[in-house]
């Protein structure tokens, strides 16, 4: 008797002290407005309808409470043109669910996309954060422009291939964006990204690896980077990420991305030990052992945006 008295007393004590667990762990990343996952350079939403871009990113997010909606601009284009895909996206979500304002988070390109949006329709947005961005450029791609200049034989024939990518991944996500690639390479070089930084200074650090200004017309900037390029020997990107990285230097990348070039607003962090698809839980999930999981830092950086009342 005294057995299963003691058995329902500790039944009790769990019910007082991890319901309320459980309670806050269903709401951890209810935010008030919806998050939007926007893909960068060569994205998508998702593959054949079953492999995302960001890999169970959107399932973690929702598992918190959360609503998320990922979305598919070009695979390769102009920041700009980028930019008005998503506003267009934005607006059939207002119309159709009449929600007024979207938390908005950019991977590589995706950041200055969401940026681009942020500055021509603050109506739309309620934050943006930005992980692996390159808004002060990327070295890789001044260097593709230096091996393959515009106009250039070279830059014809690396266009073609990559509009040709393009073109076969926005038929694998279901879409038909168009794609430029030469406009992208434009848009992520460091004067076309001056030239961006200058018409949508929004949260752009004045300082060369500085923080930005956290507010402008209401809208909260954040940023996140990574640090690391061999992650896991059994990523096959780690090749090519180690490849580019070499237009680096001694300067401290994701392998596509500058540690600075990386800085928007409040810097969260900018040396996670990830490397570029890390950042975005790819290939597979595949990582350094021991690292934090990106799962876990989009859940957290949901949850700030919470308790900021966004």
């Amino acid at each position: 008797m005294a057995k299963i008295r003691a058995t329902w007393v500790a039944l009790l004590l769990a019910a007082i002290f991890l319901a309320p667990t459980a309670q806050a762990a269903s709401t951890y990343t209810k935010t008030r407005y919806p998050i939007v996952l926007v893909h960068g350079l060569l994205g998508f939403d998702s593959l054949l309808g079953v492999y995302d871009y960001f890999y169970g990113i959107p399932q973690d997010l929702r598992s918190g409470g959360a609503t998320v909606y990922v979305a598919n601009v070009s695979s390769s284009n102009f920041t700009e043109v980028r930019g008005e895909q998503l506003i267009d996206d934005l607006d059939a979500l207002r119309a159709i669910y009449g929600h007024t304002r979207f938390n908005l988070i950019g991977h590589s390109h995706g950041g200055p996309t969401i940026r681009y949006v942020a500055s021509v329709r603050p109506d739309l947005v309620a934050s943006i954060t930005s992980v692996g961005s390159p808004h002060k450029g990327s070295d890789v791609a001044d260097g593709l422009a230096t091996v393959a200049p515009p106009g250039s034989v070279q830059a014809s024939l690396v266009a073609g291939l990559v509009d040709a990518l393009s073109a076969f991944i926005e038929f694998l996500s279901g879409d038909d964006d168009p794609q430029n690639a030469i406009g992208a390479l434009i848009s992520l070089s460091s004067s076309g990204s001056a030239a961006f930084n200058a018409a949508h200074p929004q949260g752009i650090p004045t300082s060369s690896c500085g923080s930005g200004a956290s507010v402008v017309n209401g809208i909260r900037y954040y940023s996140i980077g990574g640090t690391a390029v061999l992650t896991n020997i059994l990523d096959v990107s780690d090749g090519f990420l180690g490849a580019s990285s070499l237009f680096f230097g001694f300067e401290q990348n994701d392998g596509l991305v500058g540690q600075c070039s990386s800085h928007l607003g409040v810097v969260l962090r900018d040396n996670y030990p990830w490397n570029h698809l890390d950042e975005v839980n790819q290939i597979l999930g595949l990582r350094r052992w021991f690292t934090p999981s990106p799962g876990s830092v989009y859940r957290s950086q949901a949850n700030r945006l919470k308790y900021a009342g966004l």
